[in-house]
């Protein structure tokens, strides 16, 4: 056996198995899901018709799915933006020079090993009970009502539970990318006179370029995939984001074929809109 056949071996032997796994579990799946977007099936009857592609005409006259388009987009947009500066912050805080560093990298990463659900359901007790009876002996009106029973501030009850989970797992990124980043051109830079701010600029940012890239793809898709929270927190229509949309198109309503188009439409957008921005940030790691 020559060594290119076993290295050919030995790569089918790691790989197979998660190729087969993965292709039982997305890729057929996938296809079977196109495949009924062109259908009116109910996602339980074996009898249905095909309509073409009429489900994907009416998603365009879906008010609920482009309100929940336009609210997905506030969402993630928000979102994006504080969870990534949150866990910089959180990581550039972490790689200096303290004691107690791996403790603190610890604790803000444990909100992320709490279930989306549960988490959304302790917060959901959290801002409709605690908070409130806080407010009330305090004498705050604004403590006093609950942030979920506002359309206006619901939104910004889950960016605050969404940064509170995910911004740990970004911090740990962020913190791989800041410890690699050369002290000799840090040192370089604090010789040539740069203060703490320029060496920060045009040092510290352009190295660490590649972990943003990363980041960024990571909370633009999880953000607009967002389901759990939107769920346990806030699941009026009021707030409904396109992922919860498309459950209860399919598993609600029972509308499988309609809800599998509107699926695939959603997998478009955040596919396009998250593989754009990697374009650019890819782009800006060459130029750095």
């Amino acid at each position: 056996m020559t060594k290119k056949t076993r290295d050919s071996r030995d790569f089918w032997i790691f790989i197979g198995p998660c190729l087969f796994a993965f292709t039982m579990v997305v890729i057929i799946p996938f296809i079977i899901g196109i495949y009924y977007t062109f259908t009116n099936w109910n996602g339980a009857n074996p009898k249905y018709d095909f309509v073409g592609l009429k489900n994907y005409a009416s998603i365009f006259t879906d008010a609920q799915f482009i309100y929940s388009f336009k609210v997905s987009i506030v969402y993630t947009f928000i979102s994006v933006i504080v969870i990534n500066l949150v866990g910089f912050g959180l990581a550039y805080a972490v790689t200096r020079n303290l004691k107690t560093k791996n403790f603190l990298r610890t604790g803000f990463f444990m909100p992320n090993l709490i279930g989306g659900l549960i988490l959304g359901f302790i917060w959901q007790f959290m801002f409709n009970s605690v908070f409130v009876n806080l407010g009330k002996t305090l004498g705050s009106t604004i403590l006093s009502t609950s942030m979920l029973q506002n359309t206006g501030t619901a939104v910004f009850a889950m960016i605050f539970v969404s940064t509170w989970q995910y911004a740990g797992y970004i911090m740990v990124i962020y913190v791989s990318a800041l410890e690699n980043v050369p002290k000799d051109l840090i040192e370089a830079a604090h010789i040539d006179g740069a203060n703490g701010w320029q060496t920060f600029n045009n040092v510290t940012i352009p190295m660490v370029r590649q972990g943003i890239t990363v980041c960024l793809f990571l909370t633009l898709s999880q953000s607009f995939k967002m389901f759990d929270l939107n769920f346990s927190l806030s699941s009026g229509k009021a707030t409904e984001m396109m992922a919860l949309n498309i459950y209860r198109e399919a598993f609600v309503v029972n509308n499988m074929g309609f809800g599998q188009a509107k699926a695939i439409i959603f997998f478009l957008i955040v596919a396009c809109i998250s593989l754009t921005q990697v374009y650019f940030n890819k782009k800006k790691e060459v130029e750095a």
